[in-house]
């Protein structure tokens, strides 16, 4: 299932760190788009800008993950240094939607995704700001928060850099990308919500720092990889295939040296030495069979493209009109 790095297309024009990408039944996609919001793609190509604030608290908005709710409004992610998960509605306003929880201010907050019980999740991936003083092994203060009927809290902790996370097509599991952890971390999800105890579900080495997760219809994990431009489908057993990689070894190397003698810093994920993909971050099935991948990434002014011979698996927005 090896994808050739020449049968790699791209899509869009434009874009600003277009971190996350949102994929609808409709043809629409959406993108994260730093200091602005929101782009919108439709069908055929058309692009327009939803938001424009390029401040908020202060600071530059940065959007990470993102959500679209039923509502038609966006959850934003917001990791620049004010933080928080903002509110941005169709008519461009945007608003503060969660800013603490349990006391802790979400400093760094990475991911967003609403699931089919109108739950939401967040990760925040380190409490430390900047948070490039997070990009180590050894810091491991990233948490899980979940809002419900019940309200926000914390319902996962002590995670290295948490980053997506997915649940399980049954929903009793949910999948957290680790990426100075290095792994993907698997919780059972309890009845009203908690979670329980922390495993494994794969670790990586050499070069592999996963970023963006999605399912596909057969139950396996797509994984994105930072630095080295991986793109890595795991079994439900916890075997992997890399099936596209675009980077430079030397590069790599210059990378993990800087992690080994506690160097590593924004610069390393904002410099690339690559043919085609620019620090790939996020994945997204699209197309009318969904097998149109999408990946986001830091660096791009577009959205890479690949066809994948799996289906991916229908997300919550699907079917959402915008």
């Amino acid at each position: 299932m090896k994808i050739d790095i020449e049968n790699v297309g791209d899509y869009g024009h434009d874009l600003n760190r277009p971190e996350c990408v949102l994929c609808l039944g409709s043809g629409d996609l959406f993108v994260s788009h730093k200091g602005v919001g929101v782009t919108h793609i439709a069908p055929g190509g058309r692009q327009r800008i939803i938001g424009g604030a390029r401040d908020v608290d202060g600071h530059e908005l940065v959007p990470n993950g993102i959500a679209l709710l039923p509502d038609r409004s966006f959850l934003i992610a917001n990791i620049g240094e004010a933080g928080g998960v903002w509110r941005l509605q169709a008519d461009g306003t945007i608003t503060p939607y969660l800013i603490e929880v349990d006391g802790e201010r979400l400093v760094a907050a990475n991911f967003v995704m609403n699931d089919a019980q109108g739950r939401v999740w967040i990760t925040v991936s380190t409490r430390k700001q900047p948070r490039f003083l997070a990009y180590s092994p050894e810091v491991a203060d990233g948490f899980v928060v979940l809002a419900d009927a019940r309200g926000a809290r914390i319902v996962a902790d002590g995670c290295s850099f948490t980053n997506e996370l997915r649940l399980a097509a049954d929903g009793r599991s949910v999948y957290v990308s680790e990426t100075f952890g290095r792994c993907i971390s698997r919780f059972a999800v309890r009845a009203d919500g908690s979670l329980g105890a922390r495993e494994d579900f794969v670790t990586f080495g050499h070069g592999t720092f996963p970023d963006g997760i999605a399912f596909d219809e057969e139950d396996h994990l797509w994984v994105t990889s930072i630095v080295s431009n991986r793109l890595i489908r795991i079994a439900p057993n916890g075997s992997s295939e890399v099936l596209l990689e675009d980077s430079v070894a030397e590069h790599v190397d210059t990378v993990e040296r800087a992690l080994a003698e506690g160097r590593m810093a924004r610069e390393h994920f904002y410099t690339m030495q690559s043919r085609k993909l620019r620090n790939i971050s996020s994945i997204a099935f699209g197309g009318a069979d969904r097998r149109t991948v999408y990946l986001g990434s830091l660096m791009g002014t577009s959205l890479a493209t690949l066809h994948s011979p799996v289906p991916g698996r229908k997300p919550v927005h699907w079917d959402y009109l915008f």
